[in-house]
C-alpha cells in the first residue's frame, strides 16, 4: 500500500492564503475604524452599517462543513468503510459479535495535535422523558392470558427496554415504576456536564478509550464495562483527528444508523443530521444490496434528504465486494464469452455487473422522484464498488480496485470546490466593503457621488413587486398534485394502515412495539426492526404526487418558472443592470466605488436568501406528516392506555376509528392547507427580509452628507492590498485548472499498477 502524504507541513492551498490575507486587512480595517470613533459621543448611520458588516466578514466561518452521511444498517460496513477512509484499520469499533449502539458518530480532523472524542450524552429531562416512556411501555395493570405472555415476552420493543433499565440500573429495574427509577443511582458514572471527553496521543489508544462507549454488548452479556453501563445515555459521539489530508480540514463524515432511535432527541438528531448532510452514501454489503426491505428504506430516505434538506449528491456505495463463492458464480454466471481464470477476475467482473445493475435501478428510482435536470442524475456513476478488507490487505484487488482511494479523491474535489466558491464570494464581498470604507475617509465630492439615487428605490418597489408574483408562480404548480395526493390519500389509507398494522406471525411478538408506536405519536424506531412510522405511511401517497413538483421548486441551475432561486437571480441582475445605468447616466467613473458597493452588497443580501430557503424548505416539505400526527395524536394516546386480554387488537381497532374518524372530518385537506400556508409564509419572509435590507443599503447610498459619515482614518494601503488580492482570484482560478490538467495528464501517462498474483 502507498504511503499516503500528512498534510502537516504542507504549504496552505492558495485559497487558504488568499482567504487569510483577506481576514487580515479586514482585521486591519475594523481596528482603524473602530480607533477613529472610540471617543465620539455618537458614531455615524453609515459608520454603525461599515463597522458591522466588516466584523460580521471577520467572524464568518471560513467554511461550513461538508457532512457526508453514510447511512445504513447495522453490520453493513459503514465503520470499517471509515477506517479505511481515515487510514485506521480498527480505529472505529465494527459490527461483529457486539452490536454498535445506535447513537450517531461524526469523525472530522482539525487543528489539533492529539486525537480527541466527545461523547454527547442526553440532558437529565431528555433521559426523564425516555424513562417515563419505558415504564409505560413495560406496566401491566391487568393479567394477561397465557397466549399473551408467550407474545409478551417475544416481543422487541419491551425487550429493548429491559436491556436499556438492566444496563443502567441493574438486574430488577425493569419491575420498578417510574418514581423508583428516579430515585434509583444509575451503575455508571455520569458526568454533570452530560458530556465526556477523551483524548490519547495515538490512534490506537484513543480507540481503546472509545471503543467502550460506542460498542454495546448482545443483551447475554454479562462482563460489561463501566462505560458500557451508559450507553443508553449516549446521543451522539464526536472524534476529531489531528489534520490529516485524507479527511480534510472542513469535511464531516457521519456514521448514521439505518432506523432512528426510540428516544425522541436522539430520532429527532437523526433527521436533522441526514437533512444536513450535503452528500449521503447508502451503505449496502454485496449480499444485501439486490433486495430486502432495509435497503429500499434507506433509499426512500435518503431520496427525502434531497427533497427536504441540504443533499445534493447520493451514492450507493456496496461493500465487503472482495465476497464471492467462485464455484457458485461460475455455475450462475451468465455474461461474457471469456474464462475466468481466477477469483480476482470473478470479483472484478462481478462488480462492474452489480455497478452497472445499480446504477441503472437507482438512476430510475431518482428520476422519478427529483427533476429532471437535477445535478445528482447528471452522474455518470452513482455506485461505488469497495472492500476496505482488500484495502488492507490486498490479497486479491490493488488499492485502486478497491475504490477507497477513489472516495477519497471524491472528498477532496468536493471540499475544494466549495473552498473555492466561498473564497470568490468572500473576497469580492470584501473588497466591495473596503472600496465605500476608503471613500468615507476621503470627502471630496460626496455630494455629488451620492444624488440621483430616487430613481432606483422606484425601481426596486417595482420589482419587488414583481418578484413576488414570479414566487407565487413558482408555489402555483404544487396546488394540483397536492389535490391529486389528498385523493389517493382518501381512497388508500386504510389498505396501507391495514398493512402497517399486520405482522406474518399475526399478534404474536407485535403487542408492545404496537404500544411503543403510540407513545410516541405513530413512530417507532428500533436498533434491529425497521422503522415504522404511521403517518408518513398513510400521507406517502401525496408525496408520491408532489415529490417531483417540489423537487423543482427548490432547485438550482436550468432557470424555470417553477424554479425559485433562478427568479432570485433575475431579481438580482436586473438591480444590477439598474444601477449600471443610473451610474453611465449620472456620471459615475467606470470602476466607481458606489457601483462596485451597490452590486456587490445586492450580491451579499440576495446570496443570504438561499440558505434561508433551504432552513424553511424542511418544514414546508414535513408539513404534511407533521399534521397528521397532530390530528391523530388523542387516537394515539387513547390507544397506548389499552392493556388486558386482547390488547393488541383493541389498540388496532382504535387506531383504525380513529383515523377513519379524522380523515371523515377532513385530515388529509388540512394538511393539503398547512402546506400551503407554509409556502405563504416563505413567500413572506422572502420579501420582508429582501424589503428590509435593501431600504437600509439604499438609506446609506443616497445620503447627501447629512451626518451619516464622517472622516475617518486612513484605509488606502488596506484599500490597496484588497484591490490586489481581488485581482488574484483570477490568477488562482487559472492555476487552479492548470494544475487540474497537468495531474490528468500524469495520471494518463503513467503505468498502471500490477494487480496482486492470480489465486
Amino acid at each position: 500500500m502507498e504511503e499516503t502524504e500528512d498534510f502537516v507541513g504542507q504549504e496552505p492551498h492558495p485559497d487558504e492564503k488568499l482567504e487569510s490575507r483577506t481576514r487580515r486587512v479586514l482585521s486591519n480595517t475594523y481596528q482603524k475604524l473602530i480607533q477613529s470613533v472610540f471617543l465620539d459621543d455618537s458614531i455615524p448611520n453609515g459608520v454603525k452599517y461599515l463597522i458591522n458588516r466588516l466584523l460580521t466578514l471577520i467572524e464568518k466561518p471560513s467554511l461550513d462543513p461538508i457532512y457526508i452521511g453514510l447511512f445504513g444498517s447495522t453490520g453493513a460496513g459503514k465503520s470499517s468503510l471509515i477506517n479505511a477512509i481515515i487510514q485506521q484499520a480498527m480505529f472505529l469499533p465494527v459490527s461483529g459479535e457486539s452490536i454498535c449502539t445506535s447513537c450517531i458518530v461524526q469523525v472530522r480532523s482539525g487543528c489539533c495535535e492529539q486525537y480527541e472524542a466527545k461523547i454527547h450524552l442526553l440532558s437529565d429531562q431528555e433521559w426523564k422523558e425516555e424513562l417515563k416512556t419505558l415504564t409505560k411501555l413495560l406496566h401491566r395493570t391487568e393479567e394477561l392470558g397465557g397466549e399473551e405472555v408467550d407474545a409478551w415476552d417475544r416481543d422487541e420493543a419491551m425487550e429493548e427496554a429491559i436491556w436499556k433499565l438492566q444496563i443502567l440500573y441493574g438486574n430488577g429495574a425493569e419491575k420498578k415504576n417510574y418514581e423508583e427509577l428516579l430515585r434509583a443511582k444509575p451503575k455508571g458514572k455520569i458526568p454533570t456536564s452530560r458530556i465526556i471527553t477523551l483524548k490519547a496521543e495515538e490512534a490506537g489508544e484513543l480507540s481503546v478509550k472509545l471503543d467502550p462507549y460506542i460498542r454495546t454488548k448482545r443483551r447475554d452479556w454479562h462482563g460489561e464495562s463501566a462505560e458500557t453501563q451508559i450507553w443508553p445515555l449516549i446521543k451522539h459521539v464526536e472524534v476529531t483527528l489531528p489534520k490529516s489530508e485524507l479527511i480534510p480540514e472542513g469535511v464531516v463524515l457521519v456514521d448514521i444508523p439505518g432506523t432512528g432511535d426510540f428516544n425522541s432527541k436522539r430520532d429527532e438528531m437523526w433527521k436533522k443530521t441526514i437533512d444536513k448532510c450535503s452528500v449521503i452514501w447508502v451503505i449496502s454489503d454485496i449480499e444485501r444490496v439486490s433486495g430486502g426491505r432495509a435497503h429500499e428504506d434507506l433509499l426512500n430516505e435518503s431520496i427525502k434528504a434531497c427533497q427536504r434538506g441540504f443533499c445534493r449528491d447520493i451514492a450507493l456505495v456496496v461493500t465487503k465486494t472482495d465476497k464471492l463463492h467462485l464455484p457458485e458464480y461460475l455455475r450462475e454466471r451468465k455474461v461474457g464469452n471469456q474464462a475466468i481464470q481466477s477469483q480476482r477476475e470473478a470479483v472484478l467482473e462481478r462488480n462492474e455487473m452489480i455497478k452497472i445493475q445499480r446504477n441503472r435501478i437507482l438512476k430510475e428510482k431518482l428520476k422519478r422522484k427529483l427533476p429532471a435536470d437535477c445535478k445528482v442524475l447528471e452522474a455518470s456513476n452513482l455506485v461505488y464498488t469497495v472492500s476496505a478488507q482488500e484495502y488492507w490487505q490486498q490479497a486479491l484487488l490493488t488499492e485502486e480496485e478497491t475504490e477507497i482511494p477513489k472516495l477519497r479523491e471524491y472528498i477532496r474535489k468536493r471540499l475544494l470546490d466549495k473552498k473555492r466558491r466561498m473564497v470568490t464570494k468572500y473576497v469580492t464581498e470584501a473588497f466591495g466593503l473596503l472600496l465605500l470604507t476608503d471613500s468615507f475617509s476621503c470627502t471630496d465630492n460626496l455630494p455629488n457621488e451620492y444624488l440621483h439615487m430616487s430613481g432606483l428605490r422606484g425601481f426596486v418597489e417595482e420589482k419587488i413587486q414583481l418578484l413576488e408574483k414570479a414566487i407565487d408562480q413558482c408555489f402555483a404548480p404544487i396546488v394540483q398534485p397536492l389535490q391529486e395526493g389528498v385523493r389517493n390519500a382518501r381512497t388508500s389509507y386504510r389498505r396501507i394502515l391495514g398493512a402497517c398494522l399486520v405482522r406474518s406471525r399475526g399478534n404474536q411478538g407485535f403487542h408492545q412495539t404496537l404500544k411503543a408506536v403510540c407513545l410516541k405519536n405513530g413512530i417507532y424506531a428500533s436498533r434491529t426492526l425497521a422503522r415504522i412510522d404511521l403517518n408518513a405511511a398513510i400521507t406517502q401517497p401525496i408525496y408520491d404526487q408532489i415529490d417531483p413538483v417540489f423537487g423543482g421548486i427548490f432547485r438550482a441551475g436550468t432557470p424555470t418558472n417553477s424554479a425559485l432561486m433562478p427568479h432570485i437571480d433575475a431579481f438580482k441582475h436586473s438591480l444590477q443592470e439598474k444601477m449600471m445605468e443610473i451610474g453611465i447616466r449620472n456620471g459615475w467613473k467606470h470602476d466607481s466605488y458606489k457601483k462596485s458597493f451597490l452590486i456587490q452588497e445586492i450580491s451579499a443580501i440576495l446570496g443570504g436568501l438561499e440558505e434561508h430557503i433551504l432552513r424553511k424548505k424542511r418544514k414546508i416539505y414535513e408539513s404534511l406528516t407533521t399534521s397528521v400526527q397532530n390530528d391523530l395524536k388523542p387516537c394515539y394516546e387513547e390507544a397506548a392506555q389499552i392493556t388486558g386480554k386482547k390488547a393488541c387488537e383493541r389498540m388496532k381497532d382504535i387506531i383504525r376509528r380513529g383515523v377513519d374518524r379524522q380523515v371523515a372530518e377532513g385530515m388529509f385537506e388540512r394538511a393539503q392547507e398547512r402546506m400551503q400556508h407554509q409556502f405563504q409564509q416563505l413567500k413572506n419572509g422572502i420579501t420582508e427580509k429582501v424589503k428590509g435590507s435593501i431600504a437600509t443599503m439604499l438609506t446609506l447610498a443616497s445620503s447627501q452628507g447629512d451626518g451619516l459619515y464622517k472622516e475617518l482614518a486612513d484605509v488606502k494601503s488596506e484599500y490597496k492590498e484588497m484591490e490586489k488580492l481581488h485581482r488574484s482570484l483570477r490568477e488562482v482560478a487559472e492555476n487552479a485548472v492548470l494544475r487540474q490538467g497537468m495531474q490528468d495528464f500524469l495520471l494518463r501517462m503513467s503505468p498502471s499498477k500490477a494487480g496482486p498474483p492470480r489465486t
